[in-house]
């Protein structure tokens, strides 16, 4: 009876520690606005993720207020005018990977799957992208494009020629183990 006890505790503590999960405390988020009139182009480097690669589970976190806009007045008018980003200071994905095979040994095409919420509205998104490992390491790329209308960030009539309905997203996250 004991061994049969210390067998289940054993194989509980191996599910734990032999789960793989992994962080990254500063991935990489770049938005790319291309109008009549200018693009515009900003970046953040502090976004956090934390990924699951037993479960699949991935969620992400942007803090709105780090974007980095090369006119400091674009900074301003997207924290006050466009993302209220004192309202709503998080943009985020919940949601699930798939389509990978592991162990990863090549960069392969995967699937995140989940909920973005950005300016307070979650969405039901499907992102395709990669993954790849770097010696123990994993790096997750995805490029999609966001209607700024599907989360209620209105141009104002004047502005129309200087910001896209939609926008392109770059996300790069370079994950550590756990």
């Amino acid at each position: 009876m004991r061994a049969l006890f210390l067998f289940f505790v054993v194989l509980i503590w191996c599910s734990e520690v032999c789960a793989q999960k992994f962080s990254a405390e500063k991935g990489y988020i770049k938005f790319f606005s291309s109008a009549a009139i200018e693009d515009i182009t900003a970046e953040n480097k502090m976004a956090s993720s934390i990924f699951n690669e037993q479960t699949g589970e991935i969620d992400f976190s942007v803090p709105i207020n780090e974007f980095q806009f090369e006119k400091s007045l674009m900074k301003q008018s997207f924290n006050e005018k466009y993302l209220e980003s004192e309202k709503f200071p998080q943009a985020t994905f919940q949601g699930k990977l798939s389509g990978y095979q592991k162990p990863l040994t090549t960069r392969q095409n995967a699937t995140a799957t989940g909920k973005m919420t950005i300016h307070g509205i979650a969405r039901e998104v499907v992102v395709q992208g990669s993954i790849e490992n770097d010696k123990g390491n994993l790096v997750m790329r995805a490029k999609f494009k966001v209607k700024l209308a599907d989360y209620n960030i209105t141009i104002p009539k004047l502005l129309w020629r200087n910001i896209a309905e939609q926008v392109e997203v770059t996300v790069v996250f370079n994950y550590s183990s756990l």
